[in-house]
């Protein structure tokens, strides 16, 4: 019975060959997309289940409540951890990490034994950790005890990449390499090398370093407060059987026996949460986040996308067999009169079906791996399918389910059939078949429509984001980092040997600049308040050229000069947004003004010298907060992180090789190292960049797609009505006029679809556009484009096979009759 299943599927796929052509084509394209974006939705949810009980692992993370501002940090203060661990026995473990303040990249070393450095280069992603990191996170160990790797001061384990990198070929225990970052320049002991992670984890650490270690550590000893510094992730791992809600229900009582003399001290209060850690990548838009944290509004999307190109295709599939139900309708009537039973008859047709779609996943995996590496490098990921053994097998289901989706219409349709009418050929297509596939023609065009609209948007908003006035000079600016200590000692004779040359305009010293998240910030209280209504102002240390560098506009008093020797102690300028939170009338009346911070019974005072108008120092997503600049000579400041440089458009290699020359002179045993201002901030939309490729790129396919099955029914009603047309073409109808009555159908289903998907796009537009606190405003004619383009495309599909029936000779289409 296989056998003559198979014998008639081949036999019907060879005689109709373009109807067969546009179902392959259609449902393998349709199964290669939805197969792609599957994987990648597969690997985005798979974060951090990897690790040993997944199940009860929960990072804590804190609200701060200051006046009517709800500040949520994924970050902790120093005690909180092994405060916790003491308090309830049902923490079993806990541990704390750390990023380098203010910096992604740290300096790694090798010296030979007279102190020459040997080996010298950048690394990203290092991390400082307690000794029991790899007791909750799983990571597999080349060389080392994953149990003792960190339990001494100043010990690192490596990435094996990184191991390889400084020894290559050799054995990396046991060796020393200074590591120089925001903690100091530290001496560290290899004690461990981990292999590269194959499974996705939230923290992309390629070396983590004992928190016992260097400057940092020297603080956090003194540190015993709960109220402030929350700077430390700190992790915990629950007993079994635990539950995470009602740990987190236990947390209040437990702030107000540890924190409430310092919150109130304070003059703030703060709620403590825990999170899953399987949630963190995909459900966390905490401040201090990890970098390339996911969002599952955009898992929902591009998996809605894959679900919804694959039911198009589908259509198609439905449609085209409907549609041509009575080329086979003899067949049915036959088989019926011959007694075939039900059930026969709809396996046939289901069967039928299945080697259809089992033939298309053959070509939709071929298709996959083909184009798997181009999708890779738009997603920023390493997905693989034949790597998944049980992803395959997945996918040979979804074959299955959507050979029995596509012929599971049809085979009931064509069952139904009166042998008798069949027979006499009195065979009409019934108002519930017709009816039935233009609404499936008005639902494929409503997706494209929607898909079109997105797209559109997206396209909108990346360019506002691109081209908005971010208030300061973003273009020919280069970023140099500054790690080491000799790198921050030497800063100001670099920076005055870097200005001297003809290609730089400005150069300055600075903590942070804009787009990178500022790890530093003062609790400020104005005159006539006190320390329980401060405004926290965040905080970059920077010399007195930093507004000539950026370009900023001063709308009120001045910047910091040389020329008033008293900046470097007592001085800020603050931003307008500041100046609203103070509750200064003016930026005018601003100046002159005292700002004041306290800790304990110690005051200290802040004259503000200058407003600056407001500018995007963080992404667009964020609204302007108050923000402030002190010198790096302030009490309060801490040593320079970056060199930026305003180079000379005209000749920006030149500019290069003059600052990589006085970067040697200054720092001859490190690498020279630098960024463009523009690129980094532009990382900030790296997601939106990312998604806004692939939904352009898909909505393009199932476009292509649905004008697949709108050009096999063009040419299934051409073939239809090749009589009539005749007919009309002797009797003196124009060729205008046959392609008119061709086409108006279709092109009346799509006018359908654009006035039901256009609510749909309005509705997601302004959801998606809701995560930036700078959008574009939602204007009609988006819409009006995208309707007018899908207009276009289906008359294009339509009119091929229209004018094909109207040119065609008369006389071949009667002569029959």
């Amino acid at each position: 019975m296989l056998k003559n299943y198979i014998k008639i599927a081949l036999r019907n796929l060879l005689k109709n060959k373009v109807f067969s052509l546009i179902n392959i084509l259609g449902l393998s394209i349709g199964m290669a997309c939805c197969m792609t974006i599957l994987l990648w939705v597969k690997h985005e949810l798979s974060y951090d289940k990897h690790h040993e009980q997944a199940e009860n692992l929960y990072r804590v993370w804190t609200t701060l409540l200051i006046q009517d501002d709800v500040l949520d940090f994924a970050g902790t203060p120093t005690p909180m951890g092994p405060t916790l661990k003491l308090e309830y026995p049902e923490v079993q473990t806990m541990t704390r990490l750390l990023a380098p303040l203010g910096e992604s990249q740290s300096i790694l070393q090798l010296r030979n034994s007279t102190g020459e450095v040997t080996e010298s280069f950048y690394e990203d992603n290092g991390y400082m950790v307690d000794s029991t990191f790899f007791d909750i996170f799983k990571y597999d160990f080349i060389e080392g005890n994953p149990k003792t790797v960190l339990t001494e001061p100043n010990t690192v384990v490596l990435s094996e990449e990184i191991a390889e990198k400084l020894f290559p070929g050799k054995n990396a225990m046991g060796e020393m390499v200074r590591i120089s970052n925001s903690n100091g320049d530290v001496d560290f002991r290899i004690t461990g090398v981990f292999a590269t992670p194959k499974k996705p984890t939230h923290i992309p650490g390629r070396f983590y370093m004992s928190l016992y270690s260097g400057n940092i550590w020297e603080y956090m000893r003194t540190v015993t407060n709960m109220a402030g510094n929350n700077f430390l992730k700190t992790y915990i791992r629950l007993k079994p059987g635990s539950d995470g809600k009602a740990f987190e229900a236990k947390l209040p009582a437990f702030l107000e026996k540890y924190a409430a003399e310092d919150l109130k001290n304070a003059g703030m209060n703060k709620i403590q949460h825990v999170q899953p850690i399987t949630d963190i990548h995909l459900h966390s838009n905490l401040e201090y986040e990890f970098p390339n944290t996911g969002n599952i509004n955009y898992v929902y999307i591009l998996a809605s996308i894959a679900l919804l190109t694959l039911l198009i295709a589908c259509i198609n599939f439905m449609n085209l067999s409907t549609a041509r139900s009575g080329t086979r309708a003899a067949e049915v009537g036959i088989r019926k009169v011959m007694g075939a039973e039900k059930q026969r008859l709809i396996r046939q047709f289901i069967g039928e079906s299945m080697i259809i779609s089992l033939f298309s996943l053959l070509i939709a995996i071929v298709t996959v791996e083909v184009f798997l590496p181009v999708f890779n490098q738009m997603t920023g990921k390493e997905l693989s399918l034949l790597a998944q053994p049980s992803g395959l097998l997945w996918f040979v289901g979804i074959a299955l389910i959507t050979g029995l989706l596509a012929g599971s219409y049809p085979a009931f349709y064509l069952f139904f059939f009166n042998p008798t009418t069949v027979l006499k050929g009195k065979l009409t297509n019934s108002l519930s078949a017709t009816t039935l596939r233009r609404g499936m023609v008005v639902f494929q065009f409503i997706i494209s429509i929607v898909l079109i609209a997105a797209s559109l948007f997206i396209n909108q908003q990346m360019d506002y984001i691109q081209n908005r006035n971010l208030g300061f000079n973003k273009d020919q600016q280069v970023i140099i980092p500054l790690r080491s200590g000799n790198a921050k000692r030497t800063s100001q004779a670099l920076k005055d040997e870097v200005i001297r040359s003809t290609q730089v305009k400005a150069a300055t010293l600075a903590s942070t600049y804009p787009g990178i998240p500022i790890p530093f910030d003062l609790p400020l209280f104005a005159e006539g308040q006190t320390n329980n209504d401060f405004k926290v102002v965040r905080v970059n240390h920077a010399d007195a050229d930093y507004a000539k560098t950026l370009a900023l506009e001063m709308v009120a008093g001045r910047f910091f000069s040389p020329d008033f020797p008293a900046d470097s102690t007592n001085r800020l300028v603050i931003n307008e947004a500041a100046v609203k939170g103070f509750g200064f009338p003016s930026s005018e009346e601003a100046i002159g003004k005292s700002l004041f911070i306290e800790f304990g019974d110690t005051r200290f005072t802040f004259e503000v010298v200058g407003v600056m108008k407001d500018f995007n120092f963080e992404s667009l997503h964020k609204e302007v907060t108050p923000h402030g600049i002190i010198l790096p000579t302030n009490s309060f400041a801490q040593p320079p992180g970056y060199l930026l440089v305003n180079t000379n458009a005209e000749n920006i290699s030149g500019a290069l090789s003059k600052l990589e020359n006085a970067w040697r002179s200054n720092n001859p045993d490190e690498p020279f190292e630098y960024s463009f201002l523009d690129e980094d901030f532009q990382k900030n939309y790296e997601a939106e960049q990312r998604i806004s490729s692939i939904i352009w790129y898909f909505t393009f396919i199932a476009i292509f797609i649905s004008c697949l099955g709108l050009f096999g029914l063009a040419a299934f009603t051409a073939e239809r009505r090749t009589k009539e047309i005749g007919i009309r073409k002797v009797l003196g109808a124009s060729v205008s006029s046959i392609v008119t009555l061709l086409s108006k159908e279709f092109l009346l289903l799509v006018t359908i679809a654009f006035l039901i998907a256009t609510p749909i796009a309005w509705y997601g537009a302004n959801r998606w556009l809701e995560g930036f606190a700078y959008r574009i405003p939602i204007q009609w004619w988006v819409f009006a484009i995208a309707g007018i383009l899908a207009l276009a495309i289906a008359l294009f599909t339509i009119s091929f096979q229209a004018i094909r029936a109207a040119v065609a000779n008369p006389v071949e289409s009667l002569k029959n009759e």
